[in-house]
């Protein structure tokens, strides 16, 4: 899909999960696989506490090879809604790093499960303080990491004000940064202004497509420039994986059509179009 380019491209599987909130498609990701790899993607971010038998790593290395395809992250999603990490979220996270020592250049994306906007400040700290210390933890085993924004009216990192605050005071040394671009437009801000501002902390992308009715769109037919954002990425030499988390309406329903679609946009209309 992007032999000649310096970066891959990859999917989530939630666009599976969107369905009854994982019910619908749960002990599934053997399918996702395969349907990703069909799609023609060279990776896939699975989300961690979701993978079901497939968290061995045993099993998860022998699925992706069978499929020809990558672990490119994790998506590590928690509620870290205490000053500190609680016992079991520890616990969760340790395991997770577990599993990427085992898939070398593997990315620990760390995503906050949205649960609203109270106490605003004190809990944007706490966030911070809990991502960089899961962080650090894993750089000491080696596994790369990146922080990931979200944009519902529940989730404490969503507005310009919110990026500048939490970004700036991430520990570049140990977490970098996954601009998800239908996040950032749904925030109210360009995608592409926000990830030229803070380049330097840009490890891992994430694409989803969006037309404000109320909230995203499948690929390629929302309102964000996903051929500039690609261009640039092209021209700065962005060497991460640049990972398809379509939240379209569609996935509700069909969530392997979306995939597909996606896997087929890429290849046919967005890749075409760079120079």
């Amino acid at each position: 899909m992007s032999e000649k380019l310096p970066f891959r491209f990859g999917s989530e599987v939630y666009t599976w999960f969107m369905s009854n909130s994982g019910q619908t498609h749960q002990g599934r990701l053997g399918h996702m696989i395969e349907v990703i790899s069909k799609a023609g993607f060279t990776g896939i971010q699975p989300i961690f506490t979701w993978m079901g038998d497939l968290i061995d790593p045993d099993l998860l290395e022998a699925k992706l090879k069978e499929q020809g395809i990558e672990l490119a992250a994790l998506a590590l999603a928690l509620e870290w809604n205490e000053a500190e990490e609680t016992e079991r979220e520890r616990e969760v996270a340790d395991h997770a790093i577990r599993v990427l020592q085992r898939f070398p250049g593997a990315v620990l994306n760390t995503v906050q499960i949205p649960t609203g906007r109270h106490h605003l400040a004190q809990r944007q700290a706490s966030l911070v303080d809990i991502v960089n210390r899961v962080s650090a933890r894993a750089a000491e085993k080696g596994v790369l990491c990146s922080y990931h924004p979200n944009s519902p009216h529940s989730s404490i990192i969503r507005t310009e004000e919110d990026y500048k605050i939490v970004l700036e005071s991430l520990d570049s040394s140990v977490t970098g940064w996954t601009p998800d671009v239908g996040h950032i437009i749904n925030g109210g801000m360009d995608p592409l202004s926000k990830m030229k501002e803070y380049q330097a902390l840009i490890n891992h992308v994430h694409y989803k497509d969006w037309n404000g009715d109320p909230e995203f769109a499948l690929m390629g037919k929302g309102k964000v420039d996903l051929p500039g954002i690609t261009q640039w990425l092209k021209d700065i030499n962005y060497t991460g994986w640049i990972i398809c988390e379509d939240e379209g309406e569609e996935a509700l329903e069909d969530p392997d059509f979306v995939t597909l679609h996606d896997g087929k946009w890429i290849q046919e209309e967005l890749i075409p179009g760079l120079v």
